[in-house]
């Protein structure tokens, strides 16, 4: 007997219906309150960062269109008939457009009211397919509704942005991602520390399908096991508790630790300029950690946050103000600098001299 095929995870669950779509709740509601009031423009523009749920919305709309029930969307099979999807990266020229046109022309299959022609990356047409593109745009069949979807808004021309109805879609919260990674993993029985989920939330940037491809990538990597170790390692990111522990020691002046902790750290492959500025970071961290009003910008997990109150609590808000000008100018001349180990060793010499009081002698 032959198994069932694998599918990742980015296929498996995207969403059929609008509740499910993660961080884009203003996006959806607004779709449903037109489907629902019968106030359904005939033209979307869809923009935004790759991977937030530009496409799966354009999907989802073109199902809710001719359904009778919105909330009953999982329910109901694609329709192959009168839903069309063209790639505008590949298919961006005149004849393409044209083609298009022409089954615009015919009207919906079977009982259905709408068409729905999806065009996704749009920005990729020529300028004469935007042209043939803009006349049927204008005045389109009642029965058609286009979705256009782009990752670069400013690359589309005035006078199609002024046809559409246009969507902004935002980057998905690093919570959002997370707490989304963490229904999957137990849907698909994957044990999984919340640190290692957050790291892999925050190396998605904002894109909710990197984040599901990086945990596919790691759930393969570590069989099902899913701790933060392991991931940081995978993913090659450095361990926050390097940065912990050099704080302490920058704290103390203790530029004899310092100096062979810098040396483990880049003896890994880490690059001096990205660890400086991780510990500029870090800082910027622990300076909103000193105050429950602004500990919410803390873009960590609930464990790594206590941490960071903690060790908050020890370290002069000045110091750390110090410690940040330090680094800003640092990085400044970090391109610049022909040796740039000795660089940042300078630049972690000069903190410690700001906590054994070099600052106050100045």
């Amino acid at each position: 007997m032959e198994s069932t095929p694998y599918i990742v995870s980015a296929r498996k669950y995207r969403p059929s219906n609008f509740k499910d779509v993660v961080g884009q709740s203003s996006v959806s509601n607004t779709l449903i309150n037109a489907i629902q009031n019968k106030t359904l423009a005939q033209a979307f523009l869809f923009c935004g960062p790759r991977g937030v749920g530009k496409t799966t919305c354009a999907r989802i709309l073109a199902k809710a269109v001719n359904a009778d029930d919105i909330t009953k969307l999982d329910e109901i099979s694609d329709d192959n008939f009168n839903v069309f999807e063209l790639d505008a990266a590949s298919n961006n020229s005149v004849d393409d457009i044209r083609s298009l046109i022409d089954q615009v022309r015919i009207a919906p299959a079977g009982d259905k009211k709408y068409k729905v022609y999806i065009i996704d990356e749009v920005h990729m047409l020529s300028a004469s397919a935007f042209n043939a593109f803009l006349k049927t745009l204008e005045e389109p069949p009642s029965y058609a509704i286009f979705v256009l979807a782009t990752t670069e808004k400013h690359k589309i021309l005035p006078t199609i942005l002024s046809r559409c109805q246009v969507f902004d879609f935002n980057r998905i919260s690093t919570q959002d991602i997370t707490d989304h990674l963490k229904y999957i993993a137990e849907k698909e029985n994957v044990k999984a520390e919340e640190e290692a989920l957050h790291i892999i939330a925050q190396k998605a940037d904002g894109g909710l399908r990197d984040a599901l491809s990086i945990f596919d990538q790691m759930v393969s990597f570590s069989g099902g096991d899913l701790t933060y170790k392991s991931t940081i390692e995978n993913l090659n990111m450095l361990d926050l508790e390097y940065y912990f522990q050099l704080t302490e020691q920058l704290s103390q002046g203790n530029y004899k630790d310092i100096l062979l902790e810098t040396e483990t750290i880049l003896s890994q492959g880490f690059d001096g300029h990205h660890f400086i500025g991780g510990l500029a970071k870090h800082l910027r961290d622990l300076l909103v950690a000193k105050d429950d009003n602004t500990c919410s910008l803390l873009d960590v997990s609930e464990g790594f946050k206590t941490k960071y109150q903690e060790q908050a609590k020890n370290i002069d808000v000045r110091k750390i103000f110090s410690w940040l000008k330090i680094i800003g100018d640092a990085e400044v001349g970090f391109k610049q600098s022909k040796h740039k180990r000795l660089h940042l060793e300078v630049t972690l010499i000069k903190l410690c001299d700001v906590a054994l009081g070099g600052e106050k002698k100045k």
